[in-house]
């Protein structure tokens, strides 16, 4: 039998056609909890792209999750970890609070990396794999449900939380580009 985190993985190893991802730990900052691992593949699914996923979140318990447990993940034009690695800070300092639902806003409070002004969140579905594989069966009672992390700058969270997802998103943005201007 394969564990829940084996399945995980070889459902990642699909996606990515069997490359070797890079792992960081991320330790536990909750009496009780394990730690979550970032997992970070470069040159996916472009060249020049790092693709990156939590995986820990999903064992953590929120009455809003009744279609799926969250996993996060992260396509951007970059080649520093520190993007893979913020949203897993996020997912593991969030994860009894914040049910990262679509829309919802996430404000890092500093610049995400190093030449980027970008230091927040918006909640949506993932770009870099098709919508059928954002849902994997684990073999628990509900499937892990994968949720794309965009950067954003809080002009951006703001015209979301006053307008909209689908209004921010319909502005002329690159959800890779982690050296744009804000879309507004």
């Amino acid at each position: 039998m394969t564990t829940r985190v084996e399945r995980f993985l070889a459902h990642l190893d699909g996606l990515s056609g069997g490359v070797e991802p890079q792992f960081w730990p991320v330790e536990s900052t909750w009496p009780g909890h394990h730690g979550l691992t970032a997992i970070g593949y470069r040159d996916m699914p472009d060249p020049g792209l790092l693709l990156g996923f939590t995986y820990g979140l999903s064992l953590a318990r929120q009455d809003d999750w009744r279609l799926g447990r969250p996993e996060l993940s992260i396509s951007v034009r970059s080649d520093d970890p520190a993007w893979v690695l913020s949203i897993a800070y996020l997912a593991e300092q969030l994860r009894h609070d914040c049910p990262f639902s679509y829309g919802d806003t996430i404000n890092f409070g500093e610049p995400i990396a190093q030449g980027s002004g970008l230091d927040g969140f918006v909640v949506f579905g993932p770009l870099a794999f098709d919508p059928d594989d954002a849902r994997v069966d684990v073999g628990d009672d509900l499937p892990v449900v994968v949720a794309g992390m965009y950067p954003t700058y809080a002009v951006e969270r703001q015209f979301i939380a006053e307008r909209g997802l689908e209004a921010f998103w319909a502005l002329d943005w690159d959800p890779y580009d982690v050296t744009r201007a804000p879309a507004l």
